[in-house]
């Protein structure tokens, strides 16, 4: 008995040995989670709350946006040279002030995806489902994320060539550049750096330089070539020559590509409605000078219309008898 109750005790440690082996194999081959993901259980997803700075907010309105990222904005402008107005701009269109999903899950105010990021992600619909976009602990790194995207990818290189106070050739850009698909995203940068002022955080930042580019533009506007211009046609436009259009712009040929900056003399507006309105003139004394005939009408019917005889018609226009025809112009009134 002693030997069967030693040999049940040897059996049943080993069977416990090799049950922990077995845990413990199986423990060893699970693969570790490394990706983070948002789901509907995160606590912040109902709140409407996202970090700024460290402190959670609830933002409401496009004014609170702006002034709760009007100096983050401004700061990435001096460290990275990207207009603080495009910046904003951009955030307040991406994110719909802080109230998008992205931004109040994820703190991501650019919609930037996740490409090559190693850090927390978050799946949302975008162009496909359940797409890859980045998520950070606070708002002002999406801030930073967005001006490293731009400044290390050589599609944006042209954005860098353009002046930081021309807020407009930067939104055209960005569009140019890819940056979105939407045809109107340029207009609707401008949009809303015109209705809220926001290129005046550039010249907080810029000082005397932006003062200076105030001065340069004062006495032109900016035209942007599109598809189908030609020098010649955006010359009449505006009603100057093609030498002054280039040298106006420092040209040396008449070549364009769409989105081109072009300067443009503001009083060649001026120019253009008077010579709208000299035309006008000539022609009102033209209508007054000259009748066109119409279908139905005879020299009779015409010569009472301006007060005159059928014989001073014939006279005056050398016609022989009364035979007419339509689009016919006949001088009504001797010219002086």
């Amino acid at each position: 008995m002693k030997k069967i109750v030693v040999f049940c005790l040897l059996a049943s440690f080993m069977l416990s040995c090799g049950s922990k082996k077995a845990v413990t194999k199986k423990k060893s081959t699970s693969r570790t989670k490394t990706e983070q993901v948002v789901t509907k259980n995160d606590p912040r997803n109902n709140s409407g709350e996202e970090v700024v700075n460290g402190v959670e907010v609830r933002i409401t309105s496009t004014d609170e946006y702006i002034a709760l990222f009007r100096s983050i904005a401004q700061e990435e402008m001096r460290l990275y040279g990207i207009p603080a107005s495009i910046t904003l701009a951009q955030g307040i269109l991406e994110s719909n002030s802080g109230k998008g999903r992205l931004a109040i899950e994820a703190n991501n105010h650019f919609g930037i995806k996740c490409h090559d990021w190693t850090g927390d992600k978050i799946y949302h619909d975008d162009d496909a489902s359940q797409e890859c976009f980045r998520k950070y602990n606070d708002s002002k790194y999406s801030y930073r994320d967005h001006s490293l995207f731009l400044t290390q990818r050589s599609r944006y290189a042209a954005l860098f060539k353009l002046k930081k106070e021309d807020y407009k050739g930067w939104a055209r850009e960005l569009r140019n550049a890819g940056y979105a698909t939407d045809r109107k995203y340029p207009e609707k940068l401008i949009s809303l750096i015109d209705r809220y002022r926001l290129h005046q955080y550039d010249k907080e930042v810029l000082g005397d330089v932006y003062v200076k580019y105030e001065d340069e533009i004062g006495d032109f506007s900016m035209y942007y070539v599109e598809r189908g211009d030609t020098m010649y046609s955006i010359s009449k436009k505006f009603n100057i020559s093609v030498d002054e259009l280039k040298a106006v712009n420092k040209l040396s040929s008449t070549s364009l590509s769409v989105g081109q900056k072009l300067r443009i003399d503001k009083n060649s507006k001026e120019k253009a409605a008077v010579a709208s309105n000299q035309q006008t003139s000539i022609k009102t004394v033209k209508e007054n000078r000259f009748h066109i005939v119409e279908k139905g009408e005879t020299l009779y019917s015409i010569s009472k219309q301006y007060d005159m005889t059928v014989s001073e018609l014939q006279k005056i226009n050398g016609l022989k008898d009364n035979a007419l025809n339509v689009g016919q112009e006949l001088q009504v009134k001797p010219a002086n």
